[in-house]
């Protein structure tokens, strides 16, 4: 097997022989393993909390942790082997705090066609190189703004939790600004640790359900319905595209990895596909948790860091394996715990939208605007508000602009 070649890589970056095993090092297995304990710890409570408003069953949320893993274990490990380069896939985490609004609403076999119809345009989008021509279409404001309205609603519980269980909250609250003070990169992992902690020292833990299985793939026959793919479907679409592979592609380019980001979007595009049905609502490129491998810290060699995102896609086919023993873990824990570790880990892409929504002035009153009617929850002609506020903050944006030329 050997890379495709391409003459615009820089000096700074020419990749060798396919040798993983003799490229890689103890610190490149350590950070594949922070990128998955990270990922995880983030953002699988999303998917746990979506799951349960959508009273979907244990099996059916095993399913779909399955689906994830499976399919950005076989793509992180494929693309970073065939391109050289560290690429590591995710689930995409805006998609997930879409799903907890969204998903109820709809029949569970309507949301499998929406998921179906995200994948193809993703794929679609890949295949034709139209990734960079897209996006310009969308403000860069609005789509930072849409993604901070998402995550807003999914933010704030943390305070709502603390009304009913305030010693646990407060608990987790202050640990993580004081292990973020000290020690950033593990804030989640060891707020997560110490509320789990907290919450049996309060006799909040219930294991009763909790047993050890290996995870089985359900299938789910899809179904489209207008409503499911306006409500879900291009929601998720938009989100995995401004929220996931832009950044995605970035921390690529500014760790000087120029990896071609066409084949990248249409290869997690056709994984999302054909995983759809199992519960998969999408893979996409990781921003976070890839900057984890493609960092000096992975190894010293920038040539061989690739073998940091393999190993992460290892350990994520290893999870996956025992997706219904993550989902009876979680089921283990208060529902506080659950939503304020969800939200604690959502701080950050909240920022980071806010702040990139509001830095350009002619788009700052549209991007207001997607992010007041996504934050909130409006439902309409039984639309979820992710394409309400995507719709709002775009017509405003024109009259704006037509008012002012």
């Amino acid at each position: 097997m050997t890379a495709p070649s391409s003459p615009e890589l820089p000096a700074t970056f020419r990749p060798g022989p396919l040798r993983p095993f003799a490229d890689t090092s103890v610190s490149a297995i350590v950070a594949g393993f922070v990128a998955m304990m990270t990922g995880y710890t983030s953002s699988l409570v999303l998917m746990f909390q979506a799951g349960q408003a959508a009273h979907l069953t244990d099996a059916q949320i095993s399913s779909w942790i399955w689906a994830l893993s499976i399919g950005m274990g076989a793509t992180t490990i494929g693309l970073s082997l065939w391109f050289r380069a560290p690429v590591v896939v995710a689930w995409s985490t805006p998609g997930a705090a879409l799903l907890i609004s969204s998903l109820p609403h709809v029949p569970y076999a309507e949301a499998i066609g929406a998921y179906i119809v995200c994948a193809l345009l993703l794929t679609a989008v890949g295949v034709t190189g139209w990734f960079d021509t897209l996006m310009k279409r969308i403000p860069g404001g609005i789509a930072a703004a849409l993604l901070a309205g998402i995550l807003f609603e999914i933010g704030i519980e943390i305070f709502r939790a603390a009304q009913y269980r305030t010693a646990l909250v407060l608990t987790m609250f202050f640990a993580y600004l004081i292990v973020k003070r000290l020690v950033p990169r593990y804030a989640i992992v060891a707020t997560l640790a110490i509320g789990i902690v907290a919450a049996a020292l309060l006799g909040l833990l219930d294991f009763s359900r909790f047993h050890v299985a290996v995870a089985k793939p359900v299938f789910t026959m899809p179904a489209f319905s207008v409503a499911a793919i306006v409500s879900i479907g291009i929601p998720l679409f938009v989100v995995a595209m401004a929220s996931q592979n832009v950044p995605g592609v970035a921390v690529l380019r500014a760790d000087g990895y120029p990896t071609p980001s066409s084949p990248l979007i249409a290869t997690t595009g056709l994984a999302s596909l054909v995983l759809a049905p199992f519960g998969s609502h999408g893979i996409n490129l990781a921003a976070i948790t890839a900057a984890i491998c493609t960092g000096a810290d992975a190894h010293e060699d920038r040539s061989k860091r690739y073998t940091a995102a393999v190993w992460c896609g290892v350990f994520y086919l290893i999870a996956g394996t025992f997706g219904a023993t993550i989902a009876a873990l979680f089921a283990a824990f208060p529902k506080a715990l659950v939503v304020s570790i969800a939200a604690l880990a959502l701080f950050g892409s909240i920022m980071s939208g806010l702040t990139n929504a509001m830095q350009d002035a002619r788009q700052r009153e549209a991007a207001l605007v997607t992010f007041m009617v996504t934050a909130s929850g409006l439902t309409l002609l039984s639309i979820g508000s992710a394409f309400w506020g995507l719709v709002a903050g775009v017509l405003t944006q024109v009259v704006l602009n037509v008012r002012r030329a």
